[in-house]
């Protein structure tokens, strides 16, 4: 299979679980797990399944002490402030709000992308991201985002959190080129699990595990294995085959896929102006991601 169709592949799943993402973390959270005990058994269950994974597949050892100065900067930006403002953000604001201020991480993306790396923002680029957001905003219920004082502390959470995670996917870039991405992405949430462990403890002593339904365990494994675990590693592949930018995109698509998923669920219902927008999102990412062959070589070459 090419390597760009993997690349985009990867995406995608990301892109699908991310969708779910917002609506089921909500459902167990702060009711059964309060937001910083939730990042806690995030970091713990996915570090256990990647250290498995690591050293039965991968085995790789880090080969210059000076990576690991980077290793916890990708540790700190990419997993334990990252997930601490954006789960605790989310448990005060609305999964609307948090939805449409993570669409502003593209664009972070991009601007730290052309600071760190000398990377162009062409037009073509610059037409597409601003048709993705605009698609993504107004397909999440922008006329419904409001600031509201009892949320508006959650929303500034959300909003570090994209600033954040926009640094992550520039920075971790170059160390996945040095390594494996699952390298990466192992000591990164070592690391991280120790810097969450201060903030998560007291809350995570407080979790009532026998008041979980069936349902509840289903959301829990499927925010620490499927949005956790599993879109780590994916992104860290994407990122070590593909501009910091495309894989920033495919954030507008998350709005898309949980649609989506709420119309398969019949919690949703499809409608002229929600397949607009969707066809909205879709141009614009595409735009934002195409390169000419040339183009594309030599931004690979300097990230």
């Amino acid at each position: 299979m090419n390597q760009k169709v993997k690349v985009h592949i990867a995406l995608w799943i990301v892109t699908i679980i991310y969708g779910a993402t917002f609506s089921i973390a909500k459902q167990v959270m702060p009711i059964y797990i309060k937001p910083f005990a939730f990042i806690l058994l995030r970091v713990s269950v996915a570090s256990v399944l990647i250290i498995l994974f690591h050293k039965s597949f991968i085995k790789e050892k880090i080969t210059d002490k000076k990576d690991y100065m980077k290793l916890l900067v990708c540790a700190i930006f990419g997993v334990a402030a990252n997930m601490m403002l954006f789960f605790k953000g989310l448990s005060i604001t609305t999964p609307i709000n948090a939805s449409v201020l993570m669409m502003n991480t593209p664009i972070f993306v991009i601007v730290i992308s052309m600071i760190w790396h000398k990377e162009k923002l062409s037009f073509q680029k610059l037409i597409g991201v601003l048709l993705a957001s605009i698609g993504a905003i107004m397909l999440v219920g922008g006329r419904k985002f409001q600031f509201d004082s009892d949320r508006v502390l959650g929303d500034m959470m959300v909003a570090a959190n994209a600033i954040i995670y926009a640094f992550y996917l520039v920075y971790a870039k170059q160390l996945i080129h040095k390594y494996h991405p699952l390298t990466v992405t192992l000591y990164s949430f070592l690391f991280g699990t120790l810097l969450v462990l201060p903030f998560g403890a007291a809350e995570f002593s407080q979790i009532q595990w026998l008041t979980f339904t069936p349902k509840i365990w289903a959301f829990v494994g499927f925010i620490t294995v499927g949005s956790t675990f599993l879109t780590y590693v994916l992104n860290a592949y994407a990122l070590r085959h593909a501009s910091s930018s495309l894989v920033g995109s495919y954030i507008y698509l998350q709005p898309v896929c949980a649609t989506i998923i709420a119309i398969t669920f019949a919690t949703d219902e499809l409608n002229f102006e929600k397949l607009i927008f969707m066809v909205i999102v879709f141009l614009g990412v595409y735009l934002a991601s195409i390169k000419k062959a040339k183009a594309q070589e030599v931004i690979m070459e300097n990230e």
